[in-house]
C-alpha cells in the first residue's frame, strides 16, 4: 500500500482539490479603507478577523527569544491592528451597528509587576501606543516603567510656620475641661507636697543660721546640729558662709573705726616748705640732666661732696 504523500500526489486526488478550489469563491481582501464597507455583516466579519490577528500576535510576542528586531516589529503590528480596529468600529457604529467602543474592556498599561501605569505617550509614536509580552523588557522601555524615586522636598520653614496654630502650643487642651479635672487632684497634691517642703526648709534654715552667727559649731551634736548639718547638704551652705563673711567684716570695720580714733604719729612728717624744696630740687635734677653733660654732673656732685654741701 503506498504511503500518504505518495497518495495526495497521485494524479486523481490532485485533479480533485483543484475541482474543489474552483467551486470555491475568491478570498475576499479586507478593505484597506473601513469607509469602503457598505454592508454592517462584513464590518462585524472584519473586526472578527482583527481581533484573531490580535490574539495570535500577543501571544507570539510573549517568547522573548524571539530577537529584539522581531518583538519591535511585531509591538508595532499589534499596535496598527489596535488602531485599525478602532476604525472598524467606528464604522459599525456609523452603519448602525452595536458600539464596541464602549463595552469593550481596552487593555491598561501595565508595567512588569502587573501595576497599572499611565504612559500616554511614550514612544512619541502617537497616542495610545503600548508596548505587549517581552517588548515590555527591551532596552529603552524598561526605563518607562520604572518609577523614579520620589524626591523629598524639604519645607522651608514659611511652611513649617503655616501649620503651625494655637493647638500647637496646646492652648486648646483644656477647652473641653477634661484634662482639667484629671489633673486636678495631682495638682493639689503636689502642690501641699511643695509648701510643706519649704516650711521645713525654712524652719531648718533659720535654725542654722542661727547656729553659725551665734558662733556655735554645726556639727554639734543635738537637734540644732542634724538640722543645721541637713541645711548644709541642701545647698544653703554659701548662704552660711556669706552670713559668717558679713559679721567678719562688721567687726573688723567696728574694730578699724575704734583704732582711727586713738592714732598717733610716730614718724616726723614734713611741712609745706619743706615738700616745695623738695620738689624744686627735683626739677634741677630733671634739668640738669636734661641739659648737663655725665661729666658735669660728675665734677659737680664731687665738689659737693668736697665742699660738704647737702642741697
Amino acid at each position: 500500500m503506498a504511503r500518504n504523500e505518495e497518495k495526495a500526489q497521485s494524479m486523481l486526488n490532485r485533479f480533485i482539490t483543484m475541482k474543489q478550489e474552483e467551486k470555491r469563491k475568491p478570498r475576499e481582501r479586507r478593505p484597506y479603507l473601513a469607509s469602503e464597507c457598505r454592508d454592517l455583516a462584513d464590518a462585524e466579519r472584519w473586526r472578527s478577523e482583527i481581533l484573531r490577528e490580535i490574539g495570535a500576535k500577543v501571544a507570539e510576542i510573549q517568547n522573548e527569544g524571539l530577537g529584539e528586531h522581531r518583538l519591535r516589529d511585531l509591538n508595532d503590528e499589534i499596535n496598527k491592528l489596535l488602531r485599525e480596529r478602532s476604525h472598524w468600529e467606528r464604522r459599525i457604529v456609523e452603519l448602525g451597528g452595536r458600539d464596541y467602543s464602549r463595552s469593550s474592556n481596552a487593555p491598561l498599561m501595565t508595567d512588569l509587576d502587573g501595576n497599572i501605569v499611565a504612559v500616554p505617550n511614550p514612544s512619541g509614536r502617537g497616542p495610545g501606543y503600548r508596548y505587549f509580552g517581552a517588548a515590555r523588557k527591551l532596552p529603552g522601555v524598561r526605563e518607562l516603567f520604572d518609577k523614579p524615586p520620589e524626591m523629598r522636598k524639604r519645607r522651608t520653614r514659611y511652611e513649617i510656620h503655616k501649620r503651625i496654630n494655637a493647638g500647637y502650643y496646646g492652648y486648646y487642651d483644656d477647652e473641653d475641661g477634661v484634662l482639667e479635672r484629671l489633673e486636678a487632684p495631682a495638682e493639689k497634691r503636689m502642690r501641699e507636697e511643695i509648701v510643706s517642703e519649704w516650711h521645713r526648709v525654712e524652719r531648718v534654715r533659720r535654725e542654722a543660721m542661727k547656729g553659725v552667727v551665734s558662733g556655735e559649731v554645726v556639727a554639734a551634736g543635738g537637734r540644732s546640729g542634724e538640722a543645721a548639718r541637713e541645711v548644709l547638704f541642701e545647698g544653703v551652705e554659701e548662704e552660711v558662709e556669706e552670713e559668717r563673711k558679713r559679721e567678719e567684716e562688721k567687726r573688723e570695720r567696728e574694730k578699724g573705726e575704734e583704732a582711727g580714733r586713738e592714732f598717733v604719729a610716730h614718724v616726723p612728717l614734713p611741712d609745706e616748705k619743706e615738700i616745695e624744696r623738695m620738689v624744686l630740687e627735683r626739677k634741677k635734677k630733671e634739668l640738669l640732666s636734661k641739659y648737663a653733660s655725665d661729666s658735669l654732673l660728675v665734677e659737680q656732685e664731687e665738689a659737693k661732696e668736697m665742699l660738704n654741701v647737702r642741697r
